[in-house]
């Protein structure tokens, strides 16, 4: 349910967006100069506490700017944003990566990760539910400002090193065809800026798989998250046919 008005809504939109470009927390003054919003700075300010107040920005304590929470990145992939269609050039693109590993699970899986990493810039990963682990793109996070803490970076690490935190994403929590876990939802208290995109496809043997990426919770979310369902359709469809 929306609890905000349409000025709330597009300032909310705006900051959103601003925050994923550039990773800084955002003042008023940026956005009465870049935005038509037809409102002056300090009703932009008071809105702005509005929105604070009701948990959709939060105030860095070194920052007179503020930054989306996780309440305000759903909010804005639920009722906000656009995705963006891939081209037939796109899809073929992404099926010609994978095509020839169709009949090589293992293959396929190293194939779609590697291939997933480079079209998002985060760190792709798949798993069955036996456990069985893959990924690619370690380079991609450590190039955001988000993992240059080490505890953060560590966390995520471990996660995939370890199959038990990304098993539990085989339960029936996460029914989705696209599943995102922002911050704490992802079981761990460090990785409050951090996100996770994933989508779940069956195997030929009725058992499960899990594609996805791991990077911070700025996504380019209109771009990341169709280019992980295809991929995610893509590698169940060819394992269906194969």
């Amino acid at each position: 349910m929306n609890d905000l008005t349409d000025r709330q809504t597009k300032i909310l939109k705006a900051i959103i967006e601003e925050y994923i470009n550039d990773a800084e927390p955002v003042g008023s003054e940026k956005l009465e100069r870049k935005y038509e919003l037809g409102v002056s700075p300090a009703t932009i300010r008071n809105e702005m506490i509005h929105l604070t107040e009701t948990g959709y920005l939060k105030q860095p304590h070194t920052s007179a700017g503020r930054i989306p929470t996780t309440k305000a990145f759903h909010f804005y992939v639920n009722q906000l944003m656009q995705e963006k269609r891939l081209s037939v050039a796109e899809e073929v693109a992404a099926k010609e990566k994978v095509w020839d590993s169709r009949y090589d699970l293992d293959q396929l899986f190293h194939e779609s990760t590697r291939a997933l990493a480079k079209h998002t810039h985060a760190l792709a990963i798949a798993a069955t539910d036996a456990g069985e682990l893959y990924h690619a793109g370690y380079s991609n996070i450590l190039n955001l400002p988000e993992f240059y803490d080490i505890d953060v970076t560590k966390t995520v690490l471990s996660m995939i090193d370890d199959e038990d935190p990304l098993l539990r994403f085989f339960n029936d929590e996460y029914p989705e065809a696209i599943n995102i876990l922002l911050g704490n939802e992802l079981g761990f208290a460090c990785l409050e800026p951090c996100g996770m995109i994933f989508t779940r496809f069956k195997l030929k043997n009725n058992g499960k798989g899990l594609l996805g990426v791991i990077g911070a919770n700025r996504f380019n979310y209109p771009e990341v998250i169709p280019i992980v369902r295809y991929y995610g359709d893509l590698i169940e469809e060819l394992l269906q046919n194969a």
